[in-house]
């Protein structure tokens, strides 16, 4: 009877010694299920699918600046980065709307990487999101800022380079009007004003050119264009000019590439290089014009062994009215915009120009196109 009574005791407390403990890891749990949320809290229904769906950068973050929720644009941006805030311009943005309850909006200039090697500019808005949340918006204004930059700066460019041709015609006319009874100064005051009126129908072509390059139909009938003709014909517009100059013109092996594109805007791409190593080179010094064919593209790669060009400036080369040299530019009769007009003519042919330069020891530009494909070629060669 004892030992019945000892046995039923033993179950007894081994009952309430088991509740006890599956009630103390139940409460455990609820307590870790609670430190998760405030630790990891999630945003409310429906917005981490809003702000994912937005092609402009969005960011949802809690009290403690943790990002709960970003957009595909944030990140590229680099406005967040290990789900953290980057920029403390947003962080303090953040914490004002925090602070005052009250929406803002602001435009900032911030680093796009954290080595700060270019900027973006951002229209922020922020306002909370529920008692909890804070929702930043952003717009990115980086391209549209550019290219009102862009056209700023070639109407003030523009007018510029128009001003002092027109400006010189108009007294090389006065002062032949004034020295009708000189002819050895009429002379002199006529060939400078060739020289002018030249200079003047330089730029004007220049800017027709460019802005035909920018039209949208320029290659919506493309033809399949030899390389080898491109250069040749390139090359001999050049000839008499690098004669003149002591300057020899080298033209490596044919390579019998094809593309498709107009022939008349890429032989002017090439033409421009070859004239612009000319004008920059030195007497007895040689240009040589390559070509190759690897990969399904074709490389026409202009040298020379000229006076180079400063590191600083080989990014802004293909920027209009860009010159390296102002006054050997403007003693060559150059406008500023040949390498601008060789970057869309290649890029409207699907390809892309690089340059290599060092200093005293000459510069190299490569036009890279796409190769015709070879059905092209077939039904160019054989229409049936």
């Amino acid at each position: 009877m004892d030992t019945t009574w000892l046995v039923l005791l033993s179950l007894a407390l081994g009952l309430v010694v088991g509740g006890g403990f599956i009630a103390l890891l139940h409460v455990a749990e609820r307590r870790g299920t609670h430190a998760a949320t405030v630790v990891n809290p999630s945003v409310p229904d429906g917005i981490a699918e809003v702000i994912d769906a937005l092609e402009t950068p969005a960011v949802v973050v809690d009290p403690s600046n943790n990002v709960l929720a970003s957009s595909h644009a944030a990140l590229v941006l680099g406005l967040v980065r290990l789900d953290a805030l980057v920029h403390p311009e947003l962080i303090e943005i953040v914490a004002r709307v925090r602070r005052t309850g009250e929406p803002v909006a602001e435009q900032l200039t911030i680093a796009r990487s954290r080595f700060g090697e270019s900027n973006i500019v951002l229209d922020v808005r922020a306002a909370r999101l529920g008692s909890r949340y804070v929702l930043l918006l952003g717009d990115d204004l980086t391209d549209s800022q550019r290219l009102d930059d862009v056209r700023r700066d070639f109407i003030a460019n523009i007018s510029h380079e128009l001003k002092t041709p027109i400006a010189s015609v108009g007294l090389l006319a006065e002062a032949i009007d004034m020295a009708a009874d000189e002819p050895a100064q009429v002379r002199r005051f006529t060939h400078r004003l060739t020289q002018e009126s030249a200079r003047l129908a330089r730029i004007t072509q220049d800017i027709i050119d460019l802005s035909r390059l920018q039209s949208q139909d320029v290659l919506s009938k493309p033809d399949l264009v030899s390389v080898d003709e491109i250069v040749a014909a390139a090359v001999d517009q050049n000839r008499v000019v690098a004669e003149a100059r002591d300057i020899v013109l080298a033209v490596r092996n044919k390579s019998r590439a094809e593309v498709l594109g107009d022939e008349s805007l890429l032989v002017m791409a090439v033409n421009n290089l070859i004239a612009n190593a000319i004008n920059y080179s030195l007497p007895g010094t040689r240009v040589g014009v390559g070509v190759k064919s690897t990969d399904g593209a074709v490389e026409i790669a202009v040298t020379d062994q000229g006076v180079g060009i400063p590191e600083e400036d080989l990014d802004r080369v293909f920027e209009r009215f860009f010159r390296v040299d102002e006054a050997r530019s403007r003693n060559t009769g150059g406008t500023g915009l040949g390498l601008s007009i060789v970057k869309h003519a290649v890029q409207n042919h699907g390809g892309d120009v690089r340059v290599w330069s060092q200093s005293g020891r000459g510069s190299t530009f490569t036009i890279r196109l796409p190769e015709a494909p070879i059905d092209a070629v077939k039904a160019e060669k054989d229409p049936q």
